[in-house]
């Protein structure tokens, strides 16, 4: 996977434009003031999260003793799950409501609305395919990281000039294209599972 296409794929998995309703929705009661403070930390949180996979992943899944194509399919089917949920939303959004009042602190916006299992997951398999590429996939990470933090401090504007109409049809548009580079993470998985037989 070249850089380009793991730093979309990374950006498509934290879907910070699906999440703008639900930031704006989570920070509705907080001072308009304090919200984009809010916003820097829990991205600063999700990226700790997210580097802890890249780094310390792999090692763990050796640990665990859990191969690529497990993981390739694991996570093409998380990906499908989410992507499904983006498309047909049930109550709450793509990950359902906690039912949590106030401030929001690690958890839901840093996890796992931004550092979700399945952005874990995409890093943890862009390294065990290439663990060479450490800078690559760092670097891929830290753009889809910067534009989900512009788009997020950007939600109130958002939510207020693009409509929730435009949003929904945005996440849907996202959840189309991630369905497909789901698809692909199956089927490359069930082919290097083949291949090992």
């Amino acid at each position: 996977m070249s850089y380009l296409s793991a730093a979309l794929t990374l950006f498509l998995v934290m879907d910070p434009l699906g999440n703008v309703p639900l930031v704006a929705a989570l920070l509705k009661d907080v001072e308009p003031g304090r919200r984009p403070r809010i916003i820097v930390r829990e991205h600063l949180i999700a990226l700790g999260l997210l580097l802890l996979a890249l780094l310390a992943g792999p090692p763990l899944l050796g640990v665990l003793g859990i191969h690529r194509p497990a993981l390739t399919i694991g996570g093409g089917v998380v990906l499908l799950l989410i992507a499904i949920r983006m498309i047909f939303p049930g109550k709450g959004g793509v990950f359902g409501d906690d039912g949590m009042d106030g401030e929001p602190l690690v958890v839901p916006l840093a996890t796992p609305l931004i550092a979700g299992p399945s952005a874990m997951a995409a890093l943890m398999l862009l390294r065990t395919q290439a663990p060479e590429g450490f800078g690559l996939w760092f670097g891929a990470l830290g753009t889809a990281w910067v534009a989900s933090l512009a788009i997020l401090l950007g939600a109130a504007w958002m939510s207020r000039h693009v409509g929730p109409r435009a949003t929904i049809a945005l996440e849907r548009l996202m959840g189309m294209i991630l369905v497909l580079i789901s698809v692909e993470m199956l089927l490359t998985g069930v082919g290097e599972y083949v291949e090992a037989l």
